[in-house]
């Protein structure tokens, strides 16, 4: 039973309470994936090109799932159903990679997975968006629950693969998944009756123009400049010397710094324009992975993944932002879909160009990163000369 106009539980966690527990698991199997995943693939006998494609196919068949995911989400009594089926799938195919053998076994089954919970990303984002501009609570604390969760995980799973070794992935990956099933399942409703759609576009045509579109696309490019850290950078530490457990410490200090971000952001962010701020987190990403191309030494690396914060959380809620003041509850979820199509599409390009760079000039690989964030960065800055709806160009 809910208190007569709002959505917190007469008794009970609140609404925001729920989502931010469900966020502390949302991430959690990608945290061990990001330390053991390259390592157990190669243990499986995958080459780097290999790795690339097996973490780059799910996320080019999202490309043609992704708008209409978000569509049937939106047509849904409420987005917390789409969230639990997705949540349930992504665990039952996890479970699977048990049985799976060979390139194509591997690839086949962990497609099944990401696609799974790549699904569930854009539809908890926009629920909570809107949930937190409905009650004027703050997202970003929210969202900033999940960074908290992948870090616990990650320097978790560091020791764990210090101690145990690759095998320990997949028992991790899995049970990881079925907690963040459970989770789900303790979600508000997001969807008060009655409740206004806001002034936004209501179809996502409407805003299919350049000041909307390009700072979003060119966004996406440093979005799948920082996927390669996932995928590549246990591998790529462990053959400069560095141990699983100073891996997970360097992808910690990300997280971290990913983290305060999300916690402070409330207090930064009125102060600027999303499209300065998005341009601002594009910028300092060309520097980082510019210093990375590098090799440089391992305190370096801490400052280096200190700037997490900075090329990835503040762009991201800079962009979600921007998504949610230009649309309405009824393409929320759509809408943030479209969105994550276009970082997937980047991360596409990002995964399987650096997988063959490292392949051919290890480190060096950053150079190619590095390259591809300056044309995103370029765009951004582009868009500036196209002005929104209120009239206004940056």
């Amino acid at each position: 039973m809910t208190t007569p106009g709002t959505d917190t539980p007469a008794r009970g966690a609140s609404p925001e309470v729920r989502t931010s527990i469900f966020y502390l698991s949302l991430f959690a199997s990608s945290a061990a994936g990001a330390v053991l995943s390259g390592l157990w693939l190669h243990d499986r006998g995958l080459t780097t090109e290999q790795i690339g494609l097996v973490s780059a196919v799910p996320l080019f068949a999202m490309l043609v799932l992704n708008l209409a995911v978000g569509r049937i989400a939106d047509r849904a009594p409420d987005w917390k159903l789409s969230v639990v089926v997705a949540a349930a799938l992504s665990s039952l195919c996890a479970a699977g990679l048990f049985l799976g053998h060979g390139f194509w076994g591997i690839l086949l089954i962990w497609s099944a997975t990401i696609i799974a919970h790549s699904s569930i990303i854009p539809v908890i984002d926009a629920a909570a968006t809107r949930l937190a501009s409905r009650r004027g609570s703050d997202f970003a604390a929210m969202r900033g629950w999940g960074t908290v969760g992948y870090l616990v995980v990650l320097v978790a799973t560091g020791y764990v693969g210090l101690w145990v070794g690759p095998a320990a992935f997949l028992p991790l990956f899995v049970g990881l998944s079925v907690l963040r099933t459970i989770l789900a399942l303790q979600l508000p409703r997001f969807r008060a009756e009655g409740a206004s759609t806001g002034g936004g576009a209501t179809r996502l045509r409407h805003v299919m123009k350049p000041w909307f579109l390009i700072p979003l696309a060119g966004w996406s490019v440093i979005y799948g400049t920082h996927t390669v850290i996932n995928a590549f950078m246990g591998l790529m530490w462990q053959d400069q010397g560095i141990g699983p457990d100073v891996s997970g410490l360097l992808i910690a200090v990300g997280a971290l710094s990913e983290t305060a971000m999300f916690f402070a952001f409330r207090r930064i962010g009125p102060h600027f324009r999303s499209r300065t701020l998005i341009l601002f987190s594009a910028a300092v990403t060309v520097l980082r992975w510019t210093a990375m191309a590098f090799s440089p030494s391992l305190p370096w690396l801490f400052v280096l993944q200190s700037l997490h914060g900075v090329t990835y959380a503040v762009g991201f809620l800079a962009c979600v932002g921007f998504i949610t003041r230009w649309t309405s509850d009824d393409i929320a979820a759509e809408a943030q879909s479209f969105f994550v199509m276009l970082q997937q599409a980047m991360a596409v390009i990002s995964l399987y160009g650096f997988g063959w760079l490292m392949g051919h000039f290890g480190a060096g690989a950053w150079w190619g990163a590095a390259g591809f964030a300056l044309i995103g960065t370029l765009a951004i800055w582009r868009s500036w000369s196209w002005p929104q709806p209120d009239g206004k160009v940056a």
